[in-house]
């Protein structure tokens, strides 16, 4: 993605004030993070269904800005799917301790792992860019296990502690598994995708053990 030309901003009469000047860059702020915030969650959306070489004005109009407000901010193309990738993953990871206030320790974990089917599922555009080679990806599979790992593994041992599963399981295997079979299958959407993780979390609670949880 190439620079695209943007105007220079407008500076503050002398008329402003101080408290002009003060509030100018908090009201600055405000707006980019809206604006950026906007275009991801845009990006997100376009891309899950054009792909991520859809055209950057569908992404600015979507998103409800200029096409200079997103090359301002994502001056190439492999800014954007990394900003896009990494807020998903960050979602992901952040909804474990959630689960975990919110639920038993299995059912945290169930629903955790459907979450991330679903991350896993809507992404396959994402997953060919960041598997294309390009150098510019290359610290986001780190960026990925960073993240996911610790917190799946949270689950896993809470819900093993419980007895609810078994005691065994690697937090990097599970995504693994998951994430092959999210792998796509013709004629078969998310649904598909849901029902087999389905049976890979019924297959965790073999072997658990059963009875009072492990102090």
């Amino acid at each position: 993605m190439t620079e695209y030309p943007v105007p220079a901003a407008v500076g503050s009469s002398s008329s402003a004030g101080a408290g002009g000047l003060d509030r100018a860059p908090r009201r600055l702020r405000a707006d980019a993070k809206r604006n950026i915030d906007s275009l991801l969650e845009a990006a997100k959306a376009v891309f899950a269904t054009s792909g991520v070489d859809a055209p950057a004005k569908q992404i600015a109009d979507l998103a409800g800005v200029g096409v200079g407000t997103l090359y301002r901010h994502f001056p190439q193309r492999s800014d954007l799917v990394k900003a896009v990738f990494e807020r998903e993953v960050d979602a992901c990871a952040d909804a474990a301790p959630a689960l975990m206030a919110a639920h038993q320790p299995g059912e945290a974990l169930a629903r955790w792992v459907r979450r991330y089917t679903e991350f896993v599922a809507t992404k396959r555009g994402l997953a060919a860019a960041l598997h294309s080679g390009d150098p510019a990806f290359d610290a986001l599979p780190g960026y990925f296990a960073g993240r996911l790992e610790p917190a799946l593994g949270s689950l896993l041992a809470a819900a093993a502690a419980s007895g609810e599963i078994r005691a065994d399981i690697s937090p990097r295997y599970l995504l693994h598994a998951v994430a092959n079979l999210c792998l796509p299958m013709a004629g078969e959407g998310v649904a598909y995708s849901q029902r087999m993780v389905g049976l890979l979390i019924d297959g965790l609670r073999y072997g658990a053990e059963t009875g009072q949880p492990r102090p």
